[in-house]
């Protein structure tokens, strides 16, 4: 928050430290708020499938949650992959839940009571470790099916042979690409939402602090617009947890089948 009752979009992207940890070499490794909520993030996520995991004959609506959620990463993975994404679903499962926990936590009003949320993935670094922690599972599970034969991903069944000295490059960069598209998506849809409320936060503030007519005129189409924006960006967190997960099984499927 800046001076003067103005509201500064960027500041709550501001990774602040908490207290060291330890040290390796001359680098100073800290805990920092990003760190902390996703360890909130994990163990709110751990609370919620431990919860919903009792298996009672007439289950309730935890356990329906939970089945719902691991019964729709399931049939993802079945569609995309096959019979063989089963062995991969808990990894899917884990990266889709995680994210969607990490996005919905940022959306939640806890500043109200002194406590202001962080979205994590609206830092390039962590989306980023996301996504090459997926695209190394895809390589690692690519060359040890397939061996050499994996190169061959890069030449599509029916390329002309006059095409065979430019086909593969490009196919090779758009393989390359793909970790930085996954991870870019993410932070760029999850940045941008936050930012858009801060900025209308910032004309209730600059409405209130003007005058009562201005307040009301400015403020009242500010807030609501605020909520209509908070709910889409609820829309927007699951809807990109989604994705990531998706676009993940999807590199899975042509690691395994090499379409």
């Amino acid at each position: 928050m800046a001076d003067q009752g103005k509201v500064d979009p960027m500041h709550q992207f501001e990774v602040q430290k908490m207290f060291d940890m330890f040290h390796v070499g001359n680098h100073e490794v800290a805990f920092t708020t990003s760190a902390m909520w996703m360890v909130i993030a994990g163990l709110l996520l751990w609370v919620f499938m431990i919860g919903g995991m009792k298996r009672q004959l007439v289950p309730g609506r935890w356990q329906v949650a939970v089945e719902g959620f691991t019964g729709f990463i399931s049939s993802m993975m079945n569609a995309n992959i096959g019979p063989e994404g089963r062995k991969y679903t808990p990894y899917v499962f884990s990266l889709f839940m995680f994210i969607l926990m990490l996005n919905v936590i940022g959306l939640m009003p806890f500043g109200l009571f002194g406590l202001h949320p962080f979205t994590v993935t609206s830092h390039f670094a962590i989306t980023g470790f996301l996504a090459i922690l997926s695209f190394s599972i895809v390589l690692i599970v690519g060359f040890w099916r397939h061996g050499l034969h994996f190169f061959s991903l890069f030449v599509p069944h029916g390329t002309p042979w006059w095409l065979l000295w430019l086909i593969p490059v490009i196919e090779l960069v758009s393989f390359l690409v793909r970790p930085f598209s996954l991870a870019l998506r993410l932070f760029v849809a999850m940045t941008a939402g936050h930012v858009l409320m801060k900025v209308f936060a910032s004309f209730i503030i600059d409405g209130i602090a003007a005058g009562p007519g201005i307040g009301l005129g400015v403020g009242i189409p500010s807030m609501a617009l605020m909520v209509g924006i908070s709910g889409l960006e609820l829309l927007v967190a699951g809807i990109q947890a989604y994705v990531f997960a998706l676009l993940t099984s999807l590199y899975l499927n042509d690691a395994i089948n090499l379409h």
